[in-house]
């Protein structure tokens, strides 16, 4: 066997000379003869050998192949030559009914098929599949081979078992060449007995340009494939990728592909208006085809101009010029609803030819929301009339006067009766009027969702015509118009925020006005919206991976982790990063999650390492602010920097840090002013005396007090104005707000204003400043160093009581109860409420810090009056807790409190 492998046809003609040897004998398992083996290696001479010897030419392995078919899918053109020549069949099938023409068509051999159809009987023989040599050969792509079959009389139609035709085959896998010769041949476009077509295939596949080919015979399927954007079975990016590529064409149809979208879209729209259809398939279908045609706006070859944001022509205009917001809200809000009624006509005006039936969905939203509020205008009105009659009616005018009964219960038909035996026109004046605000309650309830889904269109149709990172000044007018009634849509449902209202996250303009009503949302939502949104745009995979390019790990040394990690982050793609990190610690194997949760923790204590003087510990001895002379460290900046990477990379990832920093730290990242209660964490001291600042009057006080302060710069004391000529301004009873939180402002903020600069630089980076405000501070520490653990026993066995309260008394026993109830978070909350900390400090409840050192928790009576709710003094870790007369109302105050965000000094 390895003398024919190798074709030493003399040593084999010695062997079957000088022996009896059966030259058809069969080996191995898949009972193959040498003559197999000589044409499988293309062994020719000793294949001639064999032949002469006798050796059966159509003798079939133990899987029905014949020497022929094993020369033909190797493309042995001599060893097929010779085995013609001793009569070998090419009309014999395999197990699996495949002839040696399929072998050949499989491959793309042409020059050797050429030469085998002359001698095949039937070139449409089908394999067990009903497949033809046509088949596989236009699956395959072989464009020579299909026009040899096709010149040999194969059938161009051809269906195999399932119905499927070479020109399904060849679409099946976006072989555009073979479809197209096809094509050109008159194949018929034609389905498999699933009603499945040539381009549901091509579209499934993302295969544009057979596509193209397609629709270059057959000019109807342009329609289906644009009718394909509202199956939702379809792959929405593989529709992308087609529609890229017939866009890319030409300009017409580029613009004819728009034009398109925009009428399914606004067909889809209106359904979704109309309350009779199903709102999430329409919901879906709409905002899918938008999507869709969104991504083609932007590729498209040209984009159109029309003179307005809706077909934006690249000019860069400066955005102070773009955004005059504030001067359009008021505008807007001066205006006359009945006057903002945008017409039909005016919309279209506006737009370029394709982009006019999205205006029409447009000017029916518009035309939705202005009926709404009318009559929600109309209703207020209608609500104080309603309160003036029932106030009136509470009075009497004789003694046997018949009792109203409840608007809320009373059916119409019994308010009718009531007003025909009582002659009272008014009281049924009363219940029309609150059938008419139930009906637009009703009719709100119904259309809330169905029009906040399409004015998520909108603004996704008004977003891709404008350069990135502008807002549509269209659409901004738009929100300022509607204002009232977007307002009292998420006041009715909140959800609506998160299913919807994206645009607030992209509009910082726009965030503002429901900034309250998203953060009076639960924080596991808002959680869920700052992920979905964070990861929006980035592939599929675990956040945590290991890169298949070496070059993504990151390679730190564990000697020196601070300063090679700052080294190889600051070297690396962002973008990389945030779709996920692999570390590996130099002369070290191991990598995965474990690793880079140890890569996180250990740089969470290097970041605040006193030898690099970036942060120092604050009062409580648990947390950390930035050094106001971090400069001593002449890379300062760059650790900053690195510092926010570091704890913007983890939020991303979903990665836990070991440091907690003050509040009025994370108030800086994000964006929210801090107060003169923060001064308490870095100096209690000063925190006391801006709150008796403001607790007293000054006036006869003789403080001498003047917008100025003395400030530590290095050692050297310096004045320090707080504003322009503050040094000859006197603070005074009225002005003493405005000097506490300069002086505030200045000890916070401004002495460290390059560090926090430096920090947010690099934490931006990773995490948009429009997310990371949806959080307040306490949630903010949460998210980046989770939930701390509690230890209630410690905690109660740590716990002084004042003012009345001793341990056994009933309240004391009711507010342990209480605590032993609450979850993990609400503890928490509990311990930021009093402390205004979330971290129990090392060694327990026994080592809490207050104003003047260790403190302990405290818990202070307080007489009891109806919905007083408990407040606390953070400085000396104190809550005041009223004397209540039940469990169940402690508890429910208690949580008001905690969830209300009643910090300090509270009364409800």
């Amino acid at each position: 066997m390895p003398m024919v492998m190798a074709d030493q046809h003399r040593s084999v003609s010695e062997l079957l000379s000088n022996s009896k040897f059966d030259v058809n004998y069969a080996f191995g398992r898949v009972k193959r003869s040498l003559l197999h083996i000589a044409a499988n290696c293309g062994s020719v001479e000793c294949l001639v050998l064999l032949l002469k010897k006798g050796a059966n030419p159509n003798y079939q392995d133990i899987s029905g192949c014949t020497p022929l078919h094993l020369a033909a899918r190797n493309g042995q053109k001599k060893c097929m030559s010779k085995l013609l020549e001793y009569s070998a069949d090419v009309n014999i099938c395999n197990n699996e009914g495949l002839t040696a023409i399929h072998w050949l068509a499989v491959n793309g051999r042409t020059e050797l098929l050429h030469d085998l159809v002359q001698h095949v009987s039937n070139v449409d023989v089908e394999d067990a599949m009903g497949q033809t040599a046509l088949h596989v050969a236009c699956q395959n792509g072989h464009k020579t081979t299909v026009q040899c079959l096709l010149d040999s009389g194969a059938d161009i139609n051809r269906p195999n078992v399932s119905g499927a035709t070479p020109l399904y085959f060849a679409c099946s896998h976006g072989q555009r060449d073979t479809a197209q010769i096809l094509l050109m041949r008159g194949a018929k476009y034609l389905p498999d007995k699933n009603g499945i077509t040539p381009l549901d295939l091509c579209v499934q596949g993302g295969y544009g340009e057979t596509c193209e080919v397609l629709i270059q015979y057959h000019p109807r399927l342009f329609q289906t494939i644009i009718q394909m954007t509202q199956n939702e079975d379809l792959r929405e990016n593989m529709l992308r990728q087609v529609l890229e590529h017939l866009s890319q064409q030409s300009e017409s149809q580029y613009h004819k592909i728009l034009t398109s979208l925009a009428e399914v879209a606004t067909t889809n729209g209106h359904k979704l208006l109309s309350l009779s259809s199903n709102y999430e398939a329409q919901m879906k279908s709409l905002l899918r085809i938008v999507r869709i045609f969104c991504h083609v706006f932007r590729i498209g070859p040209s984009s159109p101009s029309n003179g307005n944001d809706m077909g934006y022509n690249g000019n860069k205009t400066p955005r102070s010029q773009v955004f005059k917001v504030r001067k359009v809200c008021d505008v807007v809000r001066k205006i006359d609803v009945k006057e903002m009624n945008f017409t039909k006509h005016a919309f279209i005006n506006q737009t370029s030819h394709e982009q006019e039936p999205l205006e029409l969905l447009w000017h029916s939203l518009d035309e939705w929301l202005v009926l709404i509020a009318t009559e929600l205008m109309k209703n207020k009105r209608d609500s104080a009339n309603i309160t003036s009659i029932l106030l009136k009616q509470k009075e009497p005018d004789h003694q046997d006067a018949t009792p109203t009964p409840s608007f809320a219960t009373a059916g119409t038909e019994s308010r009718k009766e009531l007003s025909a035996d009582t002659g009272d026109s008014k009281t049924y004046d009363v219940a029309g009027k609150q059938e008419a605000y139930a009906d637009c309650q009703g009719v709100i309830s119904m259309t809330a969702n169905r029009l906040s889904a399409v004015i998520q269109a909108f603004y996704m149709c008004c977003s891709c015509q404008m350069p990135q990172g502008m807002t549509s000044p269209r659409f901004i007018e738009f929100v300022c118009k509607h204002d009232d009634v977007l307002k009292c849509f998420v006041n009715r449902n909140p959800k609506i925020i998160f299913d919807h209202f994206h645009f607030l996250l992209e509009c910082p303009e726009l965030m503002s006005r429901f900034m309250h009503i998203i953060k009076a949302q639960p924080f596991k939502d808002r959680c869920e919206w700052f992920y979905e949104h964070l990861h929006s745009g980035q592939p599929d995979s675990d956040m945590v991976h290991r890169p298949v390019n070496e070059n993504d790990i990151l390679l730190v040394h564990r000697d020196s982790i601070f300063r090679s990690s700052c080294e190889v982050v600051s070297k690396a793609n962002c973008a990389k990063l945030k779709q996920g990190i692999a570390v590996r610690f130099h002369g070290e194997e191991g990598m995965g999650q474990g690793v880079v949760r140890e890569w996180f923790d250990i740089l969470s204590s290097e970041i605040v390492n006193p030898d690099y003087a970036l942060f120092t510990q604050s009062a409580d001895g648990t947390t950390f602010q930035p050094n106001s002379n971090s400069s001593v460290n002449p890379d300062h900046l760059n650790y900053f920097r690195f510092a926010g990477q570091i704890l913007g990379l983890a939020l991303n990832h979903r990665q836990l840090v070991n440091i907690y920093f003050t509040r009025s730290f994370y108030k800086h990242i994000l964006g929210i002013p801090v107060n003169y209660q923060d001064v308490a964490s870095i100096d209690p001291e000063y925190a006391k005396n801006l709150q008796w600042i403001l607790d007293n009057d000054i006036s006869d006080l003789g403080l001498e007090l003047t917008f100025s302060v003395e400030t530590d710069v290095f050692g050297a004391m310096e004045e320090v104005p707080l504003k322009p000529g503050g040094a000859s301004i006197l603070v005074t009873q009225d002005n003493k707000a405005e000097y506490v939180q300069l002086v505030t402002e200045l000890r916070m903020t401004r002495a460290i204003q390059p560090q926090i600069n430096a920090f947010l630089q690099g934490f931006h980076m990773f995490i948009p400043p429009s997310l990371i405000q949806l959080f307040d501070e306490y949630e903010l520490e949460l998210l980046l160093s989770g939930m701390p653990e509690i230890d209630v026993n410690d905690w109660l066995k740590n716990t002084e009581y004042t003012s009345g309260y001793e341990r056994g008394d009933q309240v004391i026993q009711w507010f342990w109860d209480v605590v032993e109830e609450l979850t993990q978070e609400e503890r928490v909350l509990l311990l930021q409420f009093v402390t205004g900390s979330s971290r129990v400090p090392h060694g327990g409840f026994a080592h809490i810090m207050g104003g003047s050192g260790l403190q302990n928790f405290t818990i202070a009576a307080v007489p009891y009056t109806p919905n007083l709710l408990p407040t606390s003094s953070t400085c000396i870790n104190m809550l005041k807790l009223p004397e209540y007369p039940s469990k169940e109302i402690l508890k429910d105050r208690l949580l008001v409190a905690l969830h209300c965000g009643s910090y300090g000094y509270t009364m409800a």
